[in-house]
Order: C-alpha cells, then sequence, then structure tokens
C-alpha cells in the first residue's frame, strides 16, 4: 500500500472517501462474507460467555486455574464483542468509516486483547508448574491474592504497551509515505518499522512461547517420571490414591490447555510473522492477505470455548445446565460438576 502512493501527494481532502474499493466485491460475496463473519463472531461472544458465566455460577469452579481461564474468557469475550464487528465492516466493505482516531482506539485494542491472551497463556502454564512441579507449595503460592495480583499485570502491561505504542506512533517511525498513507487512505492503516516489527514478534509471540514450551516440557518430564513410580508400586494406601488421582486430574488440565496454547500459536503465528517480515520485504505483502491473516488470528478465540467443550466434561455439564435453564434452580450452584472416579 505505501508504495502506490506518491511521498509529495499530502492533500487528499477533496477526494474523500476514493480510495476506498465501492465496487471490489459483488452484493453477493459480501453477504457471504457477512453471514460467515457473523456466525463466527456469535460463537465467539456466546461461547466465551458461558465459560465466563460457567465459572463465576458454579461454585466447584472457583479455583486459581479457573479464575485465570475465567479472565482470558473475557479476553476472548471483548474482541467477539468490541473488536470484530467493526473489523468484518473493513474487511467486507474493503474501507473504513469511522475515522483515524477511533481506528488507533480499534488498533490498540486489538494489539492489547492479543497480548492480554498470551499473557494468560504464560500464567496458567506458570499455574500448571506448580500445581505438577511442585504441589506441596502450590496452595501457599497459587492464592487468590497472587490470582488476582497476576491478573491485573496481564491487563495493564498489554494495555499500556498498546495504546502507547499505537497513539505514539513510534511504530511509524522512518516509514518513508506514512503520512501520505494516513491523510491519503480509508482502510485504517497501521503498519509497524522494522525496529517494533522485531519488538512485538519477540513479545507478543517468540518469547512467551519460548517461556511455554518450556514449562510444558518440565510437566511432561515431571509427568513421565510420575508413571514410572506409580507402574513400580503395585499397593497404594487410601490416600495415596488420592494424591494420585489429583496428580492425574493436574496432568490432564495441563494436557488440555497446552492445547489452548498450540492452537493460540497456530493461529497467530502467519499473523505476527507478517508483521515482522513486512518491513523487510518494503511492505509488498497485500492488504487481503495481512486481513485473512488477521482473521485467522481472531478465530482462536472463537476455538477456544470448543476446545474446553471438548476436553472439559465440567463445562459440557455446565453448557447443559444453562441451556435447559436449570440454573434458575439456586440450589444448582454448589452441584458438583468435577467426577471423583
Amino acid at each position: 500500500v505505501l508504495s502506490q502512493l506518491p511521498t509529495d501527494f499530502t492533500d487528499c481532502s477533496e477526494f474523500g472517501n476514493r480510495f476506498c474499493s465501492d465496487s471490489s466485491r459483488s452484493p453477493s460475496v459480501r453477504g457471504v462474507l457477512y453471514f460467515s463473519i457473523t456466525v463466527a463472531l456469535l460463537l465467539t461472544i456466546s461461547g466465551n460467555m458461558a465459560i465466563i458465566f460457567s465459572i463465576l455460577y458454579f461454585k466447584q469452579l472457583h479455583s486459581p486455574t479457573n479464575f485465570l481461564i475465567l479472565s482470558m474468557a473475557v479476553t476472548d469475550f471483548l474482541l467477539g464483542f468490541a473488536v470484530m464487528p467493526y473489523s468484518m465492516v473493513r474487511t467486507v466493505e474493503n474501507c473504513w468509516y469511522f475515522g483515524m482516531t477511533f481506528c488507533k482506539i480499534h488498533y490498540s485494542f486489538d494489539l492489547m486483547l492479543c497480548l492480554v491472551s498470551i499473557f494468560h497463556l504464560c500464567s496458567i502454564a506458570v499455574d500448571r508448574f506448580y500445581a505438577i512441579c511442585h504441589p506441596l507449595h502450590y496452595s501457599s503460592t497459587m492464592t487468590l491474592a497472587a490470582i488476582k495480583q497476576i491478573t491485573v499485570v496481564c491487563w495493564s502491561v498489554p494495555a499500556a504497551f498498546a495504546f502507547g505504542v499505537v497513539f505514539s506512533e513510534a511504530y511509524a517511525s522512518g516509514i518513508e509515505g506514512y503520512e501520505s498513507l494516513i491523510k491519503c487512505s480509508s482502510l485504517c492503516p497501521i503498519v509497524f518499522n522494522k525496529a517494533w516489527g522485531i519488538v512485538l514478534f519477540t513479545v507478543g509471540l517468540f518469547a512467551p512461547a519460548c517461556i511455554m514450551l518450556g514449562i510444558y516440557i518440565k510437566i511432561f518430564v515431571v509427568s513421565q517420571k510420575h508413571i514410572r513410580v506409580l507402574s513400580q508400586t503395585h499397593k497404594h494406601r487410601k490416600s495415596d490414591m488420592k494424591n494420585e488421582l489429583s496428580k492425574s486430574k493436574d496432568k490432564k488440565a495441563a494436557k488440555t490447555l497446552s492445547v489452548v496454547m498450540l492452537a493460540f500459536l497456530i493461529c497467530w503465528f502467519p499473523c505476527f510473522s507478517a508483521i515482522l517480515l513486512d518491513p523487510f520485504l518494503n511492505f509488498s505483502i497485500p492488504s487481503p492477505l495481512f486481513d485473512a491473516l488477521n482473521w485467522f488470528g481472531y478465530l482462536n478465540s472463537t476455538c477456544n470455548p470448543l476446545i474446553y467443550g471438548f476436553f472439559y466434561p465440567w463445562f459440557r455439564k455446565a453448557f447443559r445446565y444453562i441451556v435447559t435453564g436449570k440454573i434458575f434452580n439456586s440450589q444448582l450452584r454448589t452441584t458438583k460438576l468435577l467426577s471423583e472416579d
């Protein structure tokens, strides 16, 4: 996009919205796109609302790990509710109608929520590490107060980073033709220079991915050690069996959350890679491809409730109670969703 604009062309007020592609898509194609994206948007909102309500409503689900999952579900819900609708209009109409100030607010929230998700995934990995590798210290380390502090960090640091970088326009420093692009384009263009592209890729994906992979590899090694010890022991007291059951549940939770982490990396890696490579390719990546990769990342927020529903029996039970209206019975709050066998 940048290479298509002359650097000396800065007065575009007389052109209005002519830089929007008014006839690039037929009404039928636009209708299909609106329908498909709306379905994904509604699935994202409803699925994450179900997770939020389930954890808040059922007392048995009030655990440190689930409170982190709750906070991450709020992140995915906000992405579906506050970010995806505007991105849908921009994608389908190939134009941004909401002004450059709101463009920056929109992109700041978009970037912030993405980083909030990856921060939560790192926090959940640390939580599982203590639960499985240091079970004796888990209850004293991952307290409710500690979870609150972790949640504040997971939200405040990405918010400060995203809004600071976008509104200061530090990400565009040194990009030739950027000022013209802002004045002449109606597409809400946000492009990163080489330095900030590397920073965003490192902070938003590479470093957290390395941390999480290292933690889950450690968890896997410890789990395999537990299995070997268990296989060599033929007789256990009842208390020992309960401890092994607890460890087994922790390992299953770690496995499920590692799938959530893998889904995040698969969905967002192409988009972060494009942000990293685009300035080194003289901003030659086509806008439609960039947009498609961004939506592929958005779909991660749609997939998370499906992953929980597939791996967590408690979520399926809670969802059935919600759909059938049984939650209006106040006594249901104390029902057992987690099986003891």
